[in-house]
């Protein structure tokens, strides 16, 4: 087998998505995900030759882990691993230090984990995974690639909040969007389709998941979008309220909920399924 694979890793708090690219045609020769990490019912599954498999995933160590783990024997099996030239990773939050896919060492790992905080729920998970990940493949170049990363062309106007200009310079609490990586592709097939430059190209271009967002492209740049601080912003989501009256979160406070049990509500248990049940 002569072609190079590349393969990415997008790591989130109970799951891991995997797939094998052939680096010259971009097509996936091998994809699956772990899930449900942290259960009794955690599984991983994975598409190989248009057969899929499913298997249980045990033990009491970190199935992140135990997923990649099992992801380096099912990649050697298959005869794909010595062709695996490099790992990229997902990770949701770049914060305004990371403008660029940049190559993974430990000064980037504990950066990410710093800004857990502005992503707790997918940049600890990101950051298990990079360590996973580095430990089973220690020879091969590892990158990170940043959802925020393709908004930190936003004008100062666009990700600048109605609040005092010290909450920014002294907590960088400002826009900075989310579903970059998404809205960069979209951009760029739309523009292969219509035949032009997208340095010459305008969209509006929407990612409608479980959670969602609206991007502005001017020339091919983000120039604004709907998620803000957090992933939390924006448009009405899954399971995530999106934008919502700041003061509400006060008034529940005062009702005796903890902070824990606000974000857990607006996070999880809000927008379409908060109106569904």
């Amino acid at each position: 087998m002569s072609n190079s694979f590349v393969l990415v890793i997008n790591s989130g708090s109970s799951s891991l998505k995997f797939a094998v690219i052939d680096s010259q045609n971009g097509e996936a020769v091998l994809s699956g995900l772990g899930e449900c990490f942290g259960l009794p019912e955690s599984r991983m599954s994975w598409k190989f030759n248009g057969e899929k498999t499913e298997i249980a995933i045990e033990g009491d160590d970190s199935h992140h882990k135990i997923a990649i783990s099992k992801l380096v024997g099912l990649t050697d099996e298959l005869g794909l691993q010595e062709n695996i030239v490099a790992v990229g990773h997902r990770i949701v939050h770049g914060g305004e230090k990371f403008t660029k896919t940049v190559r993974i060492n430990e000064e980037v790992t504990a950066e990410i984990e710093k800004l857990a905080d502005l992503a707790p729920l997918h940049n600890p998970a990101g950051a298990i995974g990079i360590r996973a990940a580095m430990e089973a493949f220690p020879s091969l170049p590892q990158f990170a690639v940043f959802d925020t990363a393709f908004h930190q062309t936003m004008p100062e106007k666009a990700f600048t909040g109605a609040i005092s200009n010290e909450l920014y310079k002294e907590y960088g609490i400002r826009r900075y969007g989310f579903h970059g990586t998404s809205h960069y592709f979209v951009s760029r097939e739309a523009a292969k389709m219509l035949n032009k430059p997208v340095e010459e190209s305008s969209f509006i271009s929407v990612h409608l998941g479980n959670g969602a967002s609206v991007c502005a492209i001017s020339n091919g740049e983000s120039v604004d979008t709907s998620m803000g601080f957090t992933p939390l912003a924006g448009l009405m989501m899954g399971t995530r309220s999106g934008d919502l009256d700041p003061g509400i979160i006060e008034f529940l406070m005062k009702k005796g909920w903890s902070q824990e049990k606000v974000f857990e509500t607006l996070n999880k248990k809000s927008g379409f399924l908060g109106v569904s049940v």
